[in-house]
């Protein structure tokens, strides 16, 4: 069997814990022929050392390496370069935030398969990725859209009447909304489902993540924003849910693991044997569902409302939300600012239709940079 090769971006994160989780289980099929991390470089030789990962490459600060058993770059550029220029199968994009964008859009310009972790690329960009898509379809990592994506199957996105996207909660999900003011990142960090990164962890306690989900998921399936909704769904067992025209629901449910959408985009259109996840329909806990609260979760509605208005308007969201989030774990603002902050922001920017690609990432920067000086 000839072996899929795989490119890894954000292997160091935790979709790349899981993503090597995946491999490691199916050497025989699939192997890693390039991997980029951020700072985490002795991680990252641990991994290269295990997997025999021929091609590495630091996005951050260069560090002092012995590396005679494989080809070791720094910098975005290189690994843009090696991304148009290298012999692979599939990327698994699970850069964190909007630094991935450019590795999406270079891996789709090579008309590559993109297994999508970082919901950025579409919340910034979707209107031009949209034109790479046609006839290479984005395979969606997050559970949310992974789930949809096999619901959907076969089926024309004319039968659906509703995407039903699920959230956990998040850490504050049945917090007392009067002791908000004293959230700490201690309190933020501590997801009651899922181990993620600190970025969507906390994108996760605010429900901004829910709202960048939204959007990649009117981008990737082609449907309305008012045919998208979003519930809680405590217990993180259905991912999401797709409502047909004839009033009937199709939801993908598994134990919480990102495992499952990684070996699916992998092996997509096929399901593979594995044993690493398993779901016993008679030990998981009742299931239950409860709508978002506006009072709770006030970012969530107003991504809903930029992804609607469209334009620069989501990147400059995306933008001031990673500079809020910076600023939070460095404790120069509280959780209750993220949404005045981001908010004046918008009301602050105007307006570009339609924006390249040199645009969004000039917007983003400058976004960014005004956000981390003004707070």
């Amino acid at each position: 069997m000839k072996k899929t090769k795989v490119v890894i971006l954000g292997i160091t994160g935790s979709i790349g814990d899981s993503s090597c989780e995946v491999i490691r289980k199916h050497r025989d099929r699939f192997e890693i022929v390039l991997a980029s991390g951020h700072n985490n470089f002795k991680k990252m030789e641990t991994i290269q050392a295990e997997f025999a990962i021929p091609t590495i490459v630091m996005t951050g600060n260069k560090q002092t390496a012995n590396c005679n058993s494989y080809k070791l770059y720094y910098g975005e550029e290189n690994l843009l370069e090696l991304l148009k220029s290298l012999d692979y199968d599939i990327v698994i994009n699970a850069i964190s935030g909007s630094a991935g964008l450019k590795s999406s859009i270079a891996t789709l310009t090579r008309e590559k398969k993109l297994a999508l972790a970082n919901k950025e690329s579409l919340v910034m960009a979707g209107h031009l990725i949209e034109k790479y898509t046609k006839h290479n379809p984005i395979l969606p990592v997050d559970s949310e859209h992974s789930a949809i994506f096999q619901a959907l199957g076969n089926h024309s996105i004319q039968e659906v009447s509703q995407l039903i996207i699920t959230a956990s909660g998040g850490s504050f999900r049945d917090r007392n909304l009067n002791t908000f003011s004293s959230i700490t990142i201690a309190d933020t960090l501590k997801h009651p489902t899922w181990n993620m990164g600190a970025k969507v962890t906390i994108d996760s306690a605010t429900m901004m993540n829910k709202g960048l989900e939204v959007i990649e998921a009117h981008w990737l399936f082609n449907m309305p924003f008012a045919k998208i909704k979003a519930i809680i769904h405590p217990q993180s067992i259905i991912h999401s849910l797709v409502k047909f025209n004839d009033g009937s629901l199709l939801a993908q449910m598994s134990s919480p693991s990102m495992q499952i959408p990684i070996l699916y985009a992998l092996s997509h259109p096929v399901h593979i044997p594995f044993s690493n996840v398993e779901t016993d329909l008679l030990k998981i806990p009742a299931l239950t569902f409860k709508e978002i609260e506006p009072k709770r979760y006030p970012l969530f509605f107003l991504a809903l409302e930029v992804g609607e208005e469209g334009g620069i308007m989501p990147t400059v969201m995306n933008s001031v939300n990673e500079a809020c989030i910076s600023l939070f774990l460095q404790n120069k603002i509280a959780f209750t600012d993220f949404y005045r902050i981001i908010s004046e922001t918008l009301l602050a920017t105007k307006q570009i239709n339609n924006p390249d690609l040199e645009t969004i990432i000039k917007v983003n920067k400058m976004i960014y940079e005004k956000t981390m000086k003004g707070n």
